[in-house]
């Protein structure tokens, strides 16, 4: 859940987004790591697992680590993984006498996937909330042009005339249960991860059950009844929501785009492209990044199903191919949501002369 796909700065103007881009960096992902090893460290004193004494120890250590870089890459090269590495920096920050107390029956799937959910988590808030707002921008031009014509069309060819708001009213419901959706979801996409070094927890014997509750409840996380470290499902899910969230607003922007044809003029777009040949071109250049957008995740999709093919107890492979896809469609929802508010923003017209009931 570390990396990123490298863009061009000029590419990353549509095809990126700052505000989901900070839960997708290096340094995100090793401070949900150490906020699981604390939470971990403290669930597990709860129980009697660990001394209590090592608690204050481990979060003072967490506090003052400075995690040296270059030895994490060489690590995350080395072992697939960056936890065995950024765990044995950490334990050098603790007296002898509790560094075996540091990331206690715990092993790196634990840590990397909890880190995961709780960034992803943050950002389906985020992007639930722009939802919310590009829903109420549909219901101001609802308000604005909703008795203006358009013509219905089927498989692109004119139907009927209807209003606005008819087409208006579709896109608005479309996003409003994908608004919703996360929320509804929770219990299952935002639960902790921890199974162990082979998913048993036979480091906490009879108190297993116990110190995964806790341990949750401190994250603020849904505990799941048994650990999800080869079933992938609950991932998917939210890769499946996130390109129903892109595809979603790549319809509405498939439409702006045939609105905005010279011979159909049902949309007027007060932002709009230009041509370095053809002076009178108005190119309807966020809707069609949309519509990119939208395919590039109906795309990556297909590779998250790929990842649920996780051998055995663990999967190295399954789970890196996560890491490659996942952080990436999150950036494209991040970056549809932005582009689509600055595209509802900018229109100034929608529909022709008002609709008039014969």
């Amino acid at each position: 859940m570390s990396y990123v796909l490298e863009r061009s700065d000029l590419l990353s103007i549509f095809a990126a987004d700052d505000e989901i881009g900070k839960f997708l960096t290096s340094k995100a992902d090793i401070e949900a790591i150490l906020k699981f090893e604390v939470a971990l460290a403290q669930a597990c004193a709860h129980s009697g697992m660990i001394p209590a004494a090592a608690v204050g120890v481990i979060a003072e250590a967490v506090k003052n680590l400075r995690p040296d870089s270059r030895k994490l890459a060489q690590g995350m090269a080395r072992d697939g993984v960056v936890v065995p590495e950024l765990v044995r920096q950490l334990r050098a920050g603790v007296r002898r006498e509790h560094a075996e107390a540091v990331h206690f029956g715990a092993t790196s799937q634990d840590a990397v996937d909890t880190s995961m959910v709780l960034r992803v988590r943050a950002i389906c808030e985020l992007l639930s909330e722009r939802l919310k707002a590009l829903i109420a921008r549909i219901r101001e031009l609802e308000k604005q042009f909703g008795a203006n014509r358009i013509e219905a069309r089927t498989r692109m060819q004119i139907a009927r005339p209807i209003r606005s708001r008819d087409r208006l009213v579709r896109w608005r419901r479309t996003l409003d249960e994908l608004a919703k959706t996360p929320d509804r979801e929770k219990l299952r996409w935002f639960a902790l991860q921890f199974g162990g070094p082979t998913g048993t927890l036979d480091a906490f014997g009879s108190r297993a059950v116990a110190v995964a509750n806790d341990l949750a409840k401190r994250l603020d996380l849904s505990s799941p009844a048994e650990n999800w470290q080869t079933d992938r499902s609950r991932v998917v899910a939210i890769a499946a929501w996130l390109s129903l969230l892109s595809g979603a607003l790549g319809k509405i922007a498939a439409d702006i785009c045939l609105m905005a044809q010279n011979e159909i003029a049902e949309i007027e777009l007060g932002e709009a492209g230009g041509s370095s040949s053809m002076a009178h071109k108005r190119n309807p250049v966020k809707a069609e990044i949309l519509v990119a957008l939208a395919r590039h995740n109906a795309t990556l999709i297909g590779a998250m199903h790929h990842s649920l093919v996780h051998e055995q107890e663990r999967s190295g492979a399954a789970w890196t191919l996560e890491w490659l896809t996942l952080p990436q469609m999150c950036m494209n929802a991040g970056a549809a949501t932005r582009l689509a508010a600055e595209l509802f923003g900018a229109i100034e017209r929608f529909g022709k002369k008002a609709y008039r009931d014969k």
